[in-house]
């Protein structure tokens, strides 16, 4: 396709982001038509030239492709550069994901203080979101009358199951945990039609058989296996299937301002972390003297607060990550999004701490995180066809 190249007045007029060609050229003609300017300009008087008129006509084609010019001259399609951008952001989310898990199983592994990491790991992200909130760089969320007492439940749920995924990582292999959270799902279900009396499809129920399958082969072979990892992501498991209902059956109507996916995750961390307090004070707070001086002596104190601190700052980034990625995508590519960042967890963790594996728990494990995937694609299907929406596959 040839290249056009646009008057300097119609690349003002066009936005830096294009959610959709179609849309954009229509509010681009639409902004011509009426003479509309940016607020704070004069209105000019001089009409669009005859030049300009056939540009915008030729803009209005199906034909012209938005391209974009790189630094070094090259000139590429609009599409292949989100598409990069894309896979760029999913790259992040995958690698920050990855690092959390691991230098949070490095820190138990020296340091065997899982409340004190748990909070450690919330605490690093407030002081990040209130800079954002107080400087002005992110809209400060307001929260109304009777709002807090729909959120602080949501976020002792948060609390309870960010908690127990720490528990269980400290206690047994990273990859075990994360076969075992695949079966979040199950919980979902199973409390969506208790509490919200929800049913879903045959399809839904069906895809739930490989998962609780699958992890129960691989729970029967791990050869890493210890009842509190095993307790610990399954209580994670209900803990978040429990915010999902909670939050489904108490978030109806909005309960204050700018509280959209990033502010929102904000406010439950701060949430959890006075949540996951008293706990710390409870369990170990009394012996973290002693535990601290260990780690100290065998690893240096310099390098121990390095790795909590990275710690929390990749998992309150992946979080961060994560909510711009999966708002760039549809649902199925977000369920696949989420399983292949599983599976890299997974293959990563066991490479770096050399856990051994048994075929069975590799059988489990696949059969597991296969239902997982279907039980996700099966969802997102049926919510788009609720909504009137078609399938969508990126």
């Amino acid at each position: 396709r040839a290249h056009l190249a646009r008057p300097s007045a119609l690349r003002a007029l066009r936005p830096a982001a294009l959610p959709s060609q179609s849309l954009a050229r229509s509010a681009l003609m639409s902004t011509a038509a009426s003479g509309a300017t940016p607020e704070g300009e004069d209105k000019p008087e001089s009409k669009l030239s005859e030049e300009e008129q056939k540009a915008m006509e030729l803009c209005d084609s199906e034909d012209i492709e938005e391209s974009c010019t790189l630094p070094m001259g090259v000139t590429v399609p609009m599409s292949l550069v989100n598409k990069a951008k894309l896979g760029l952001c999913f790259g992040v989310w995958f690698f920050l994901n990855i690092m959390y898990n691991l230098t949070n199983k490095v820190c138990q592994n020296a340091f065997p203080m899982p409340w004190t990491m748990a909070a450690v790991s919330l605490f690093v992200g407030i002081p990040y979101v209130l800079f954002l909130w107080a400087t002005g760089i992110r809209k400060a969320p307001k929260i109304n009358p009777g709002g807090w007492s729909k959120l602080i439940p949501i976020g002792l749920f948060h609390a309870a199951g960010h908690a127990s995924a720490v528990i269980a990582l400290g206690a047994g292999a990273v990859s075990f945990a994360q076969i075992v959270k695949a079966g979040e799902p199950v919980f979902t279900c199973l409390l969506a039609y208790f509490v919200l009396g929800q049913k879903f499809s045959r399809a839904v129920y069906a895809s739930l058989v490989p998962i609780v399958g699958g992890v129960a082969l691989a729970s029967l072979k791990e050869l890493s296996f210890t009842w509190k990892a095993f307790g610990g992501a399954m209580m994670s498991n209900l803990a978040f299937a429990s915010r999902a209902i909670y939050s489904k059956k108490q978030m109806d109507k909005p309960v204050g301002e700018n509280l959209g996916a990033a502010n929102l995750y904000g406010i439950l961390t701060i949430i959890a972390f006075i949540a996951t307090m008293p706990f710390f004070c409870l369990y170990e707070l009394p012996i973290f003297a002693q535990e601290w001086a260990k780690v100290c002596a065998s690893h240096g104190s310099d390098w121990m607060l390095k790795e909590m601190f990275l710690n929390g700052v990749y998992f309150y980034s992946y979080n961060e990550v994560a909510f711009f990625t999966l708002s760039q995508v549809s649902p199925v590519t977000h369920a696949i999004g989420n399983t292949l960042k599983r599976v890299a967890i997974i293959f990563t963790t066991v490479l770096v701490f050399k856990n051994p594996v048994s075929q069975l728990s590799v059988i489990g494990s696949t059969i597991a995180i296969t239902g997982a995937l279907i039980y996700s694609l099966v969802r997102a299907r049926e919510k788009q066809a609720e909504k009137g929406v078609p399938a969508a596959s990126g």
